[in-house]
């Protein structure tokens, strides 16, 4: 025997030098990635695995192109879901949304910087896109106190840097969210410093072959998590000791046991807590023969949000009517405005055009009709028409795109809400729903 058990351990002899999505087969990886489970799951489902590699060649050409056809010299990005896009990498999503101490900068010519805690720069270097790992983005009042000043002018000495090599020198910066300090240490520099989100928010969009791959993986995933979670209320609440919160909790479960990683709301609710929608999940006991609405808002598989919702009866007598109605509306109303979806097709006219929900529900419908959806929510919003601003949306549907849409049924005053989503992928030729998750055939008047 000429090779230790930590030389060969990584290795899964059933396996290839690759894995299924083109990630080393060293079962070690650095990268947040799917658990044998979501494997195990996929393969019997037939879907086919994504390349990472050419994800992320996608995603990079997407960002490089949209840089260069706005004439700017870099994008400089701290939102760690656009560096997340930019890099597939991840370090402390959460964390980092409210003390932002990484950062990355795209070049012209598409050269990319990752800025992260100091003690990791490890956790981008398997991208060899990512040509260069520092550290000193971090010049939030907590980290630096009265002093961020001085850390942020460093900085930005160093994204001037890289501009004039890798930029051309074009003081034109796309940047998206930035710490004051920050933004004043750059434009005392001489920089443009220009929408950032715009670019991004647009880049996104568009979905890669090899994104929707990801996504379809990432949506099986979270609907085998929310039959989990159906099951489990379906068995725990007649027993009335089942909490709001022990539902979702198993959501949550289910979803890091196949690879997720957050989920970015706690929109669950029961009975009268269900109307208003929006009240977070709680301790609650769930009676039995009451309604549970909810949202997944969750961060799955490969970084991607499946953002599906559903209501369910649960109990052994017939929901009341006027709550069928309103079930039967809810549905009416997504399909109607689903068959809408198509390349070409204003945002504007989905607007206009949609499906009009009853005066009823009027006052308490979703802030939107439909919404973009990729490694979270995204541009575009589709809004109801009387919500609908002149200029904020004046763009036509292509493929590529994928697009939650919504309802939200209750009657202002009433003691329930219906919420269903479907999460839609605009097509070549039309759509396709990629969501399968069948709605409750009780609540539906079954």
């Amino acid at each position: 025997m000429t090779q230790t058990f930590n030389a060969t351990r990584k290795i899964d002899p059933t396996k290839g030098v690759m894995t299924g999505d083109n990630t080393p087969n060293d079962m070690d990886r650095v990268e947040i990635g799917p658990t044998k489970l979501a494997f195990d799951e996929w393969a019997i489902a037939g879907l086919e695995l994504p390349d990472l590699q050419q994800m992320r060649r996608f995603r990079h050409q997407q960002l490089v192109q949209g840089i260069n056809a706005r004439d700017y010299g870099a994008l400089l990005v701290f939102d760690p879901l656009n560096i997340r896009y930019a890099t597939d990498s991840t370090n402390m999503q959460l964390w980092n949304t409210h003390n932002p101490f990484r950062a990355l900068i795209v070049c012209a010519d598409g050269y990319m910087v990752m800025w992260d805690y100091k003690n990791s720069p490890f956790l981008s270097q398997f991208n060899p896109l990512v040509r260069e790992q520092r550290s000193g983005a971090d010049f939030f009042y907590f980290d630096r106190g009265d002093m961020a000043h001085l850390a942020a002018e460093k900085f930005s000495k160093e994204v001037l840097n890289l501009v004039q090599e890798h930029g051309g020198g074009n003081m034109r910066l796309a940047v998206d969210k930035i710490m004051l300090v920050g933004l004043r240490a750059l434009e005392a520099l001489g920089f443009e410093v220009m929408e950032g989100e715009e670019l991004t928010e647009k880049a996104r969009v568009i979905k890669g072959p090899d994104e929707i791959k990801a996504m379809r993986c990432a949506s099986h995933a979270c609907e085998t998590a929310v039959r989990a979670m159906e099951d489990a209320a379906r068995a725990g609440v007649p027993s009335g000791q089942m909490s709001e919160n022990d539902i979702w909790a198993v959501l949550h479960a289910e979803n890091i046991q196949r690879g997720g990683e957050w989920i970015e709301t706690r929109l669950l609710a029961s009975g009268p807590r269900t109307n208003p929608w929006f009240q977070e999940c709680g301790p609650r006991l769930v009676q039995n023969n009451e309604i549970v609405s909810f949202d997944t808002d969750l961060i799955g598989s490969y970084g991607i949000c499946v953002d599906i919702s559903r209501s369910w009866w649960i109990g052994d007598r017939a929901p009341p009517p006027d709550m069928i109605s309103a079930m039967q509306h809810a549905h009416e109303h997504i399909h109607t405005n689903m068959q809408m979806l198509a390349p070409g097709v204003s945002m504007r006219s989905l607007s206009e055009n949609g499906h009009r929900l009853h005066d009823r529900y009027q006052v308490q419908k979703y802030g939107c009709m439909m919404h973009g959806v990729g490694l979270c929510d995204e541009w575009p919003l589709i809004a109801y028409p009387d919500q609908l601003v002149d200029g904020a949306f004046e763009y036509e549907l292509e493929a590529g795109m994928v697009l939650c849409v919504e309802a939200l049924v209750s009657s202002e005053g009433g003691d329930f809400s219906i919420k269903l989503e479907d999460q839609v992928l605009i097509t070549e030729d039309g759509f396709e729903n990629m969501t399968t998750y069948e709605f409750d055939r009780v609540l539906m008047g079954g």
